[in-house]
């Protein structure tokens, strides 16, 4: 799994690559892969509004509206099967059968 990293931390790295030194230069100065410092500049442009694409604040909450729904049809399912177990209609007999 990634290793996560602080948002200052990140934010100091895009501070330094836009400064005007290679992002390879950075990169290896900081100790992580240049594709790494490359998506948190492109990631940094999306949240600006300098390029197009899903800010990270907007990601955040489609996450959270996905895992909530996720929650509710688990527990629909769950109502479900627990009416279709309660109905009346196929039920057992309480008797059983006397036949």
């Amino acid at each position: 799994m990634p290793r996560a990293y602080p948002v200052q931390f990140r934010q100091q790295a895009i501070a330094l690559a836009r400064s005007g030194r290679p992002v390879t230069q950075v990169a290896y100065e900081l100790d992580i892969h240049p594709v790494t410092l490359h998506k948190w500049i492109r990631q940094d442009d999306i949240d600006h509004g300098r390029r197009p694409g899903t800010a990270t604040v907007e990601s955040a909450e489609l996450k959270a509206a996905r895992r909530r729904i996720r929650e509710l049809e688990t527990e629909l399912a769950i109502i479900k099967k627990a009416a279709q177990f309660l109905d009346p209609a196929t039920a057992p007999h309480p008797k059983g059968s006397t036949r």
